[in-house]
């Protein structure tokens, strides 16, 4: 079991490249503890700025570093960062075309206990919506190194969505090609897609294997990036398997699943579910338990599938 979370990877992967690119730069909101951004603020102060618990600020100045020069990553927990600062993201980051990198540490509902006033699960709904603004979700630690590495390179403003504990691998390793905007797929199959993005991949790749042993071949997409969407390969999953079921930790509206659908709808209409969180605040608890509670398990995708299949 990977030990390793999302956000010491990003820390290790920046630590690493700010080494030869002095123009990287993080910015954090009273937050370089849970963003576990202490070894490079201790190795490169003069690349670190502090900006306390002032969200909007902290995106406004990361705008000004870009427009400097600078790559700069602002690290600040999800749910604040993605709905304080919506107004300086819509304008001083996209609107401006400022090349910033937001990643939202502790997202969806890694913050279990804490309930509705720290879960994010919005956050992806509102970033995709903004002209000019990229929307990631890695799966793993992989993906979340050979993601730094890119959007060290990337140009343009950037929302990246990571959680807070450690999460199964879903790769062996990062010798694989990852490239922003395109879709991987995980598994092949011609009876049913299953579309997922960030900690909810795993759990596509447990349903499958679960649906293999029940005589369906279930095709499994990465959807790392939200947007710019993968819609090729959104269109070959319809047209090819003739299903599709969602998996995301974010509310049904406007997230993954929303913007499959719009996909699909137009382009190649399927038979097709969305998992994820219903119109609810989200109850409290751990992950797991939070998972449970909503049908975001393997087994529960396994029944919807073959539901949806036998239809």
């Amino acid at each position: 079991m990977n030990t390793i979370p999302n956000r010491q990877v990003i820390c290790d992967t920046l630590l690493e490249l700010a080494e030869n690119d002095k123009d990287i730069m993080v910015l954090a909101s009273d937050s370089r503890g849970s963003a576990a951004m202490a070894p490079f603020a201790n190795k490169y102060p003069q690349q670190f700025v502090e900006v306390g618990i002032a969200e909007q600020n902290i995106v406004g100045m990361s705008a000004g570093l870009a427009h400097s020069g600078k790559k700069p990553f602002v690290t600040s927990p999800a749910c604040f960062l993605s709905m304080r600062s919506i107004e300086q993201i819509k304008v001083d980051v996209a609107y401006s075309a400022t090349n910033v990198k937001l990643i939202g540490i502790s997202g969806g509902i890694s913050y279990g206990a804490l309930g509705m006033s720290h879960h994010s699960v919005q956050d992806i709904a509102v970033a995709r919506a903004i002209p000019g603004l990229a929307v990631i979700l890695p799966a793993d630690r992989h993906e979340t190194k050979k993601m730094t590495e890119a959007l060290v390179n990337y140009e343009g403003g950037v929302y990246a969505r990571i959680g807070r504990n450690p999460v199964a691998d879903v790769y062996e390793s990062d010798e694989y090609d990852f490239e922003i905007g395109k879709a991987v797929t995980m598994k092949d199959g011609s009876d049913l897609t299953i579309i997922a993005a960030g900690e909810t991949v795993r759990i596509a790749l447990g349903a499958a294997e679960a649906l293999a042993n029940d005589g369906v071949t279930c095709r499994v997409l990465n959807m790392h990036t939200i947007k710019p969407l993968d819609e090729a390969a959104i269109i070959a999953a319809a047209a090819e398997t003739g299903h599709i079921i969602t998996v995301e930790e974010h509310s049904i509206y406007g997230g993954l699943g929303a913007a499959v659908a719009e996909v699909v709808v137009q382009n190649a209409p399927v038979p097709m579910k969305v998992v994820g969180i219903p119109d609810e605040p989200a109850i409290a608890g751990k992950t797991a338990e939070v998972f449970r509670h909503y049908g975001i398990t393997a087994d529960h995708i396994k029944q919807l599938a073959l539901e949806l299949i036998n239809k």
